[in-house]
């Protein structure tokens, strides 16, 4: 297949969830078809970005844009601003005229057999009409995001605003998917959502997959019986609302037990009250940015998941599973994942059941030996990069036989294999 493959930005640094599932699945995918990755670029990528993006496509097409710095004067005027428009903020900050028209024009070349939205942001440079089969690649349902931060919000004014952002999101996503010829998500759970809410019928999953060379025990680092780990990035506010979490509610409890217990948080741009409280507190490491997760990981203990906010499915925690850590996550941290808990990972919703978790593990080591040996294996056994680019190129298939005139599209979903 030709691929037009749509983006809000470059891939370098390959650091962050999103990110890291484009560029694998674009890794694979560039071995079998023609992949052209148009994105737009607000120069904030890693200095070697464009000459790197040959690692993931056979042609780069840029659209320079611009976006608010967070926290940022500007920032603020815009949130206000969009209280009086009908998308949501997260959404009409990439909005590009510039990148509109050029998908147009490629769109109409007759180049491609399939375009890919990737993300539901993308979507938003999206013409009213192409000519060519699309396919919106959903690695999250946005409107789910937004709904948990408004239920988990404290403060009135912001429980307000994201209220409203959150059912801008719901009118927005559910219009979008329903222009597209499939839409594809990142787990069973997601598909369901987008079937029974946005009434999409066109709709399949493929699996989140994880590097199983690369994310695997090296016997660099010991282990330090006492450490928890988390890996994220900190500018994500699911990320960001965890580790509060945590630190506030689940840490103090652990310490009654565990006094010598810590926390190292490693990932980009931490929020100022959490390096303020690594200061103080000797217990909690921050790292920041770092080139290489793994040995983090390799020395802790046990691997936490205390997401109370999200959507799709998470990356880290595979990532975990291959580096044969003990996990304790939240229902919602592992939600859309083939996982069992208490079979692969240990699954608490309370700070207080979530605290007894991460004590167990840390006291019994053949439990946590135990856990991350079994995660391993059906981490290794299943869900390799390879297996999950096949089945998402079989769905963009889909959507290219789907325009076949001399057939139904009844006729193409009966004829076509399904996808695990």
């Amino acid at each position: 297949m030709r691929i037009l493959w749509l983006k809000t930005e470059l891939l370098h640094p390959v650091d962050k969830g999103g990110r890291i599932r484009t560029y694998y699945m674009l890794r694979e995918l560039k071995r079998e078809h023609e992949v052209t990755y148009l994105t737009l670029d607000d120069g904030q990528a890693a200095p070697d970005a464009h000459a790197r993006a040959s690692e993931y496509c056979h042609e780069l097409i840029t659209i320079p844009h611009s976006t608010r710095a967070k926290f940022t004067p500007g920032f603020y005027f815009e949130l206000t601003h969009n209280l009086v428009s009908r998308l949501p903020y997260f959404m009409q900050k990439y909005k590009s005229a510039v990148m509109r028209r050029e998908v147009a024009r490629l769109a109409t070349t007759g180049k491609f057999d399939v375009l890919v939205c990737d993300f539901l942001m993308s979507s938003i440079n999206m013409p009213p009409r192409v000519s060519c089969p699309t396919v919106l690649f959903q690695h999250n349902v946005e409107a789910m995001i937004w709904k948990r931060h408004y239920e988990v919000q404290q403060n009135p004014l912001k429980k307000a605003y994201l209220y409203g952002q959150w059912r801008k999101a719901v009118a927005y996503e559910r219009a979008a998917c329903q222009r597209f010829d499939y839409v594809v998500t990142v787990s069973p759970d997601d598909s369901e959502m987008t079937r029974t809410d946005y009434k999409v019928e066109r709709v399949a999953d493929v699996a989140t997959g994880v590097d199983t060379d690369y994310f695997r025990p090296r016997g660099l680092k010991e282990r330090e019986p006492h450490n928890l780990v988390f890996t994220g990035s900190m500018d994500w506010l699911p990320n960001e609302d965890a580790i509060r979490y945590f630190t506030e509610q689940i840490m103090p409890i652990i310490k009654r037990t565990v006094p010598q217990a810590t926390l190292t948080v490693v990932g980009r741009n931490p929020y100022k009250s959490l390096t303020e409280l690594s200061r103080r507190d000797s217990s909690i490491i921050v790292t920041g940015r770092v080139e290489d997760v793994r040995p983090y990981m390799e020395k802790a203990a046990a691997y936490v998941v205390p997401l109370r906010i999200g959507g799709g499915t998470r990356l880290k925690i595979y990532e975990a599973m291959a580096m044969e850590k003990p996990i304790i996550s939240t229902t919602i941290g592992a939600e859309g994942l083939p996982v069992q808990g208490g079979e692969h990972l240990l699954l608490a919703d309370t700070p207080q059941a979530f605290a007894a978790e991460c004590v167990r593990v840390l006291k019994d080591e053949d439990t946590a030996r135990e856990l991350g040996s079994r995660a391993a294996k059906i981490v290794r056994e299943q869900f390799g990069w390879d297996k999950v680019a096949a089945n998402f190129a079989e769905l963009c298939q889909r959507a290219v036989r789907l325009q076949q005139p001399e057939r139904t599209k009844s006729q193409v979903e009966e004829e076509l294999p399904t996808v695990v």
